[in-house]
Order: structure tokens, then sequence, then C-alpha cells
């Protein structure tokens, strides 16, 4: 296949936030002129500009050899030009500039602009927000603010994407609006900290503010929070999560541990009481809501007792999803000036895979008690003999999923329908139509 010059494919690495920018950068070559794919296998694309992840040690080296492959495909004479961008450039651009010569220019995180304006495109301004959207039409991504101000012992992020930034929540809106104007039923809100969201513009919390106005938008009928922190949590979003409807029952929130001992060393200033105390008060003021969470095992101090507590933690507390890290000594971090590394990779490792066995199991009595029951349900996609969709309790890619045989009828991808949940496995849930959900 021989490439197309002028044609550009965008790889993205890495989290949602990052295909938001992605999404951004898209948008601006779209509307240039310029031919855009995203995540193209095929080498047909005169130029790849690949927006890389460099949160912990096996994202780096997933970008690196990304980094390699499309330089191999450069050498070849398949592409002509291979451009980087996103956290692990912006991190290490001087490391990969002796390391990978090959590469004909490296951008950091706020480098959009100059991305555009070396593609070849005139960077307009006004088009922050018009995004060219990588998901499936009916849910998308709304990154509300950027950076951190938190201090993690384990985090590079601060060091990454900079200090805590609000977007206004005008522009937000705006966002949206022109979302929901192009099919969007879902917004998913992403941030590194949504908890902290409006305290540098606003100088007070605003999240319960900009999901009640986010509500009002025609067209929108599901808002779900993603990536939110213990510690000082706005706690008025509880009653907007209860009682609207357009807001899912459901909550992503980190504990990353439970031992006082390791959150302190983790610097997460929040101890086990007031975490504890938290999650319960999720469960009492919203009934029925999936609390997601992340716990890092590995952290340097956390010994045999210390995990022993982070597993009865995880068996009695039952959390509806549930990840596991291990902890990677981070360049930087507090971590790493201030700690050793010295719980080995087998035993991190083993760690994980205890905490997700049991997780496993409570992952399945949670869907087997589902059988029966009726939920509504957005259809994503048609994969094989099933349709797959998600109820308000699942986010994309992460969690749960429904699939319903598409011998049962037809369905419209998009659409919200009304299912009946009729068998479950750990971690998918099986379902047969009732009615479209009008």
């Amino acid at each position: 296949m021989s490439f197309i010059r002028n044609k550009i494919n965008i790889v993205t690495l890495g989290c949602s936030k990052n295909l938001v920018d992605s999404e951004n950068l898209m948008g601006q070559l779209n509307a240039g002129g310029v031919e855009v794919v995203h995540n193209s296998d095929d080498t047909d694309a005169g130029t790849v500009v690949i927006n890389t992840c460099g949160f912990i040690h096996d994202a780096k080296e997933e970008s690196v050899e990304t980094i390699l492959s499309f330089i191999r495909a450069k050498e070849a004479g398949l592409i002509d030009n291979v451009y980087v961008m996103g956290c692990l450039s912006e991190r290490y651009k001087k490391d990969l500039e002796k390391e990978i010569k090959e590469v004909d220019r490296y951008f950091g995180v706020n480098d959009l602009d100059e991305i555009v304006k070396t593609l070849g495109v005139d960077y307009r301004k006004e088009l922050i927000g018009e995004r060219k959207l990588t998901t499936p039409k009916h849910y998308a991504y709304l990154k509300i603010s950027e950076g951190c101000d938190r201090t993690c012992s384990f985090c590079s992020i601060p060091l990454i994407r900079g200090k805590h930034k609000s977007r206004p929540v005008e522009k937000l809106l705006k966002e949206a609006e022109n979302l929901a104007s192009k099919g969007v039923k879902e917004l998913i809100l992403i941030a590194q900290d949504l908890s902290y969201y409006g305290l540098d513009l606003y100088k007070k919390r605003k999240l319960t503010f900009l999901v009640n106005e986010l509500s009002k938008i025609n067209g929108i009928e599901w808002i779900r929070l993603h990536y939110t922190y213990p510690a000082n949590f706005p706690t008025d979003i509880l009653p907007v999560m209860a009682g609207n409807k357009k807001v899912c029952r459901y909550i992503d929130i980190p504990v990353q541990h439970i031992n006082d001992g390791v959150l302190n060393r983790m610097r997460r200033a929040s101890d086990a009481k007031s975490t504890i105390d938290l999650l319960h008060r999720f469960r009492k003021e919203v009934p029925g809501v999936a609390i997601r969470t992340t716990m890092l095992v590995g952290h340097p101090g956390e010994g045999e007792k210390e995990f022993e507590e982070l597993k009865e933690f995880v068996k009695e507390f039952r959390f509806d999803r549930l990840g596991v890290f291990t902890y990677s000594h981070e360049e930087g971090t507090y971590g790493y000036e201030h700690f050793k590394d010295d719980v080995p990779e087998k035993i991190k490792q083993k760690r994980a895979d205890e905490i997700m066995e049991i997780q496993q199991e409570i992952s399945g009595e949670l869907n087997k008690a589902r059988q029966g029951k009726k939920y509504k349900v957005l259809i994503d996609r048609l994969e094989g003999e099933f349709y797959i969709g998600r109820t308000e309790f699942d986010s994309p890619e992460v969690d749960n999923e429904v699939l319903i045989p598409k011998d049962h009828g037809k369905l419209v991808l998009g659409n919200f329908y009304i299912l009946e949940i009729t068998d479950a496995t750990e971690y998918d849930l099986f379902g047969a139509v009732l009615k479209e959900n009008m």
C-alpha cells in the first residue's frame, strides 16, 4: 500500500485525557483541510503523530516501543514523518532527542499550536473544544481541568501537566452543547482530580454547579464522574447524583490504600477512617451507587501486615469496580526522592494478583445478584453475535458490559433500551430487551 503524503495518522496511548488532546488536534487539522485517521495500523498516512503516555514504567515502555516501530516504518520508506507529543515527550524531551534522533520533532503537552503549525495548518484558537471524536458518536469525554495540585508521593502528573487549571464553566457548557448537537448522549467528566474543580478560578469548588448546568442541555441523558479524590470531596454532589436522573449513580474515587502508615507515606491527605466514612456516605446518600476505585500495591513501606489490612478492607467493603496498579519508582516524585523502592517486583505483582482474585469473586457475586432485574442500557456497538451495551453503573473500556444476542432483534447503536438481565459472569452481564427507552 502506498501512503498518502498529506494524510496524518494520530496514535494515542494512555488515558482518556490524552484521547481528548488527540481529538482536539484532529479537530484543528480537519478544519485546515487535512485528512486524519486515528490509531490506524496501516502505513498509508505520510505522517504519524504519536501522543505518548509517561505516567509509569509500563506506559513509558509502550510509548518507546511505539515510537521505535514507526521509526522502523519511516526507515523502510513506508511513511515520511514521525512526530511525538504528550506526557513522555514533555517529561523526557531532552533524553528522547538524544536517544531517538530519527523522530522529526518532539512536542510537550501544551504545544498544540506548535504541532498544528508544524503540520502545515493555521492554529485557530476559536476551535478549542471543536474536537473530532474518536469514541462512538453517542458518548464523549469532557475534560474539565488540566494538571493537579496534589502531591501524592508516587505520581508524576504534576511534574508533567503542571498545577491544576480549571476550564471556565461557560466554555465547558459551549463544548457540551456542541457535542450534544452531534449526537452525544453521555458525557464522561474527566480531570486529574474532578473534586478540585473551580477552586483556582472561582475560589470555591464548582463541580456540583457545573454538573447541574450540564444536565440542562437537551440531548444529554447521562453524566458520569471519573477521577475524584477522597480528601475534601465535594459532598454536595451526592444529592444531585441521587436526585438528578441525568447524573449516573457512579463514582470513580481512587482510594489507593487503607493502612494509615502507607497513606501517610503516599501523602494522600486522608486517613482510613475519613476514607471509609466517605465511602459509606456514598452508599447511604446515593442508594444503589456503583463505586469504582483503584488500589496501589508495593509502595515503599508496605509490608505484609499493611497488605493484609488492604486485603481485608477490599473483602469487607465489596467495591463494585476495582483496579490495581503496582508501585513504579518514578524520577522526580516525592517517593523517588525520599524512599527506597523496597518491595521486590515479584512481590508487587503477587499482591496485585491477590487483590484482583478477591475482586473477581466479589464482582461475580454482585453480577449474579443482578439476574432478573431490569436496567436502562445504552447500546455501544455490535460485535460478533452480540450487541454490547452498558448500564449507568458502567463506564466504557474499564467496566462491565451487557451482551444481547443479535438474533433477539435489531438494535440501534447509541439508543437506550430497557433490558432484563438473564445471566452473568464475573465481568459481563447478559440481557434480553424488554422495550426501547423513549
